[in-house]
């Protein structure tokens, strides 16, 4: 039998995995498993505002990725400035986003 901490881990544990999921799902665009993930958070309890957050930072993190590529692509060709974007990212140095 469970105890109520063990159930409770559980609970939050499959939240986690299911964030996760939408996470990955908007950072791949892909919208039948976003879809799919959606009904599974709402019916897991998983809040609207927890459910937006989870994919606004999976945008982040997207975006990131695509500025500092950017940003070594134009570093290793010598181009001159770089792709506009926020990101400081270069072939030679860390990502601040």
């Amino acid at each position: 039998m469970e105890t109520n901490n063990t159930a409770r881990e559980t609970v939050l544990v499959e939240k986690a995995d299911v964030l996760i999921a939408i996470g990955a799902a908007t950072a791949a665009n892909c919208i039948p498993c976003f879809e799919h993930l959606y009904e599974k958070a709402v019916t897991s309890g998983i809040t609207k505002a927890e459910i937006k957050r989870a994919s606004e930072i999976a945008g982040l993190v997207k975006n990131g990725a695509h500025t500092a590529i950017s940003n070594s692509i134009d570093e290793l060709i010598g181009s001159k400035g770089n792709s506009g974007l926020d990101c400081t990212k270069t072939a030679s140095g860390s990502c601040r986003c």
